[in-house]
């Protein structure tokens, strides 16, 4: 397989995951990283033996065939755009854009010029999520009718440095975490239809609890309570409970209820754990362990599974292969029209149908994962 060299523009938090593990991939070749502060650029480039190149500089390196954007959310879609107008392959971190509108411009640039656009989450590669995938596919439950996803906790002002970007607009729950939730019930069940929710913030304000800020207190400027239910265009509905007012629940990840069995999904921030089945009988059982390399525990201290650039491996093998990569455009701006719909429907207090749609990602098997690795 031909490898693509890989630029990344954003050198902040979530770089480090990307840098460590972009190497267990067999398609990618690191070769520089950009940022708009040369110092972390320099730190970056210097930890993991790459170059540091200005931001002008590696849109227009010729060993650079794709370059992931790790900027904050409000600056995706201009970054995304400048890599395609530089005739290169964008990956972008979730969400890919903040508006729809934004979503398809990428998506129109892409196509006039033969490029493609990546997005994250690839977690739902992750061998938790694929084994659900397989027992849905494979009959195990029946036709999914309906289902359970929360995403709860108190915001990340208690250990982020900078948490700022969480809560103006572009963050809250749905637009940080909710890509996770959303993207996996896409490849579990398929598009959505229409959605409804309510919305609301309880604190005005956040202190942040550690670094060099440590007390002091910024804004909240966006939703960060927020209750949602989602039509699938296969009929089932969904509620969706994102909310970072939370300081404890007892809720489960992911339930979805098929015809025949229920099914209980980890969380799909991660791409390990176990999953649950129970029919008739209402004896849940976890599911026999399968052999997918991305469900094998082996980042930081090895207690989970962590294999952030999937997404990005899978799309180098498929330009080469000529076929759909997983984490698609598509699949990305359908994503992104269904957490901004939430949000509208929250703000209007009303149903929103949708206005996009996509096709379900192809499942990984894992000789299929096994063959992206080095």
């Amino acid at each position: 397989m031909t490898q693509l060299g890989v630029g990344i523009i954003g050198c902040g938090n979530i770089s480090k995951a990307y840098l460590t593990l972009a190497p267990i991939f067999k398609s990618l070749k690191l070769v520089a990283v950009a940022d708009l502060n040369m110092d972390n650029a320099n730190a970056r480039a210097a930890e993991f033996d790459v170059r540091a190149d200005t931001v002008d500089d590696i849109l227009k390196a010729s060993d650079v065939d794709v370059i992931v954007n790790l900027t904050i959310p409000d600056a995706h879609f201009a970054v995304t755009k400048s890599i395609l107008e530089a005739g290169k392959h964008a990956y972008s971190e979730k969400p890919l854009v903040l508006t729809l509108e934004e979503g398809q411009i990428l998506r129109d640039l892409a196509a006039s010029k033969n490029l493609r656009v990546g997005s994250a989450p690839d977690t739902f590669l992750g061998g938790a999520h694929q084994q659900a995938r397989a027992a849905i596919d494979g009959g195990q439950t029946g036709k999914i009718i309906g289902g359970t996803c929360h995403v709860m906790g108190h915001g990340m002002e208690a250990w982020h440095p900078n948490p700022d970007f969480f809560f103006k607009p572009g963050g809250g729950p749905v637009l940080d975490m909710g890509p996770y939730y959303v993207t996996n019930l896409i490849q579990l069940i398929g598009p959505v239809k229409s959605v409804a929710a309510l919305a609301n913030k309880t604190f005005p304000t956040r202190t942040i609890g550690n670094g060099p800020r440590d007390g002091e207190v910024i804004p909240v400027d966006v939703a960060t309570n927020i209750h949602a239910l989602l039509e699938f265009e296969n009929g089932a509905a969904v509620t969706m409970g994102a909310s970072w007012d939370v300081w404890t629940n007892k809720h489960t990840n992911m339930e979805l209820y098929g015809e025949d069995a229920s099914i209980f999904v980890p969380d799909p921030n991660f791409f390990g754990g176990d999953v649950e089945i129970g029919g008739q009988d209402r004896d849940i059982k976890v599911l026999d362990a399968w052999d997918h390399p991305f469900g094998v525990n082996n980042f930081e201290d090895n207690s989970k599974a962590n294999y952030r650039c999937a997404g990005l491996a899978d799309m180098a093998a498929a330009i080469a292969e000529g076929r759909d990569h997983r984490c698609n455009v598509d699949v990305a701006v359908h994503a992104t029209d269904v957490m901004t719909s939430i949000l509208k429907s929250g703000e209007e207090r009303r149903f929103i149908t949708l206005s996009t749609t996509c096709e379900r990602p192809a499942a990984l098997s894992p000789d299929e994962a096994r063959a992206l690795l080095a």
